[in-house]
């Protein structure tokens, strides 16, 4: 392994050439479109979408406001077969923060999330839009260590008093300079194989608008696959609802797995040909019970289950403990200077950038210091498993991944990228 180091104003790259490359083992995750986590993760993200386009149409600047500790606690719903209904309501807990003025203007904050929320659940599971208990802890309280020195004298204020309640865009800081909110990271890491891109293909295909669940509406949304591959052979474990109202026995039931466990086989012929697999689909069902994975909306969210940001997929839409991953969650986090999203968004493309220069295995980790201008991490460290990869091309990549975070905002906020 080949190792340089340079040091970029207040950033420390690193490049590491001929590094290994991964090994074959591999422990795959996904969470689908309904999946509690993965809804807690798009519907915070959604909030921050809606929010920063109305501060940016409004006043011109995307105002200060975090929904990443949003959570969801499941109702309670009854099925039968051929039916449903739902019991109790789903209780969404909006948390974060958020201005709530500027200067003399008034933002609905309140107004806006709810519209959000109830826009969000009528697209994702309509059954579930009447079914809502909206409870709102949204505050505009200061950062940790806005000492005043003179409540009086208003020019006196530290800047951090009014990052929730400004004075006008100017008080902005990052309208001067962006700087990092947090000390964080980001992660990224490519390519995929074969064995990630199947089990990301697999869920999508049962969980998504695919041709399978406009074809079976039965399918619910509320897909999870777990896969562990070997490099020979793979072994993977489904969860796939299906829809009460649209099952009218026990027999079409089982009828129905047997239809997603086909779809299984035929897709892994197609992306893992010559590889065995061997596929296990809803494995807590005791059918001579009637005790099944049977939903009425097609989500657990229905029934008892919780959702929480940042429990779900990474940026890259896997959970791959044996790749490089962090703890952060990226969805709901504000898109100017937060490094927990940025940096993890930034990581994941620049690594796919290099892969693509190199031909192998490419990471990427961007840790930030908290205060410090957000284009220059503390420590930017890149691992590429090609021992020929041209270093100051790399360098020249990641700087440039680097310049282009003001751009990487205006996409997340006007194209409305779901980040898992």
């Amino acid at each position: 392994m080949n190792r340089t180091a340079k040091n970029v104003g207040r950033s420390r790259i690193v490049i590491e050439t001929g590094t290994p490359y991964p090994d074959a083992t591999t422990i795959v995750e996904r969470k689908g479109l309904g999946h509690p986590d993965t809804l807690a993760d798009h519907l915070a993200e959604r909030l921050s979408q809606a929010y920063s386009r109305y501060t940016l149409e409004t006043f011109g600047a995307i105002l200060h406001h975090n929904f990443d500790k949003l959570a969801l606690l499941g109702g309670a719903s009854k099925v039968r077969y051929g039916a449903g209904e739902m019991a109790a309501p789903v209780r969404v807990l909006i948390n974060g923060r958020a201005a709530r003025t500027c200067g003399d203007a008034d933002i609905p904050v309140d107004e806006l999330a709810e519209t959000t929320v109830r826009d969000f659940f009528a697209e994702r599971l309509p059954e579930l839009a009447g079914h809502l208990d909206l409870r709102f802890h949204i505050t505009s309280n200061s950062s940790p260590g806005a000492v005043i020195t003179d409540a009086d004298a208003e020019t006196d204020a530290p800047e951090r008093t009014r990052w929730f309640a400004p004075r006008s865009v100017d008080d902005l800081r990052e309208r001067r300079a962006l700087i990092a909110n947090d000390t964080s990271m980001g992660t990224g890491w490519a390519p995929k194989g074969p064995f990630e891109s199947f089990v990301g293909e697999l869920v999508d295909d049962f969980s998504g608008r695919s041709a399978f669940t406009q074809a079976h509406p039965w399918c619910g949304s509320d897909v999870k696959v777990m896969g562990y591959y070997e490099g020979d052979r793979a072994d993977v474990v489904l969860c796939v609802p299906q829809k009460s109202p649209l099952v009218p026995d026990r027999a079409a039931y089982l009828a129905n797995k047997e239809t997603i466990l086909a779809e299984c086989r035929r897709l892994a012929g197609l992306r893992l040909p010559g590889t065995p697999v061997d596929f296990r689909l809803n494995v807590r069902d005791v059918p001579e019970k009637d005790e099944l994975y049977f939903t009425y909306t097609g989500s657990s969210i229905e029934s008892g289950d919780e959702g929480v940001v940042g429990r779900g997929n990474r940026v890259n839409g896997l959970i791959t403990p044996l790749r490089p991953m962090n703890m952060e969650g990226a969805s709901g986090k504000n898109p100017v200077y937060h490094v927990g999203k940025l940096y993890n968004l930034a990581a994941s493309r620049l690594a796919h950038r290099l892969h693509e220069e190199t031909g192998g295995h490419a990471e990427v980790h961007m840790v930030s210091a908290t205060g410090e201008p957000l284009d220059e991490p503390w420590r930017v460290l890149v691992r590429l498993s090609e021992p020929t990869a041209q270093v100051d091309k790399v360098q020249a990549l990641v700087l440039e991944t680097l310049a282009g975070f003001p751009a990487l905002t205006e996409e997340l906020v006007q194209d409305g990228v779901l980040l898992s």
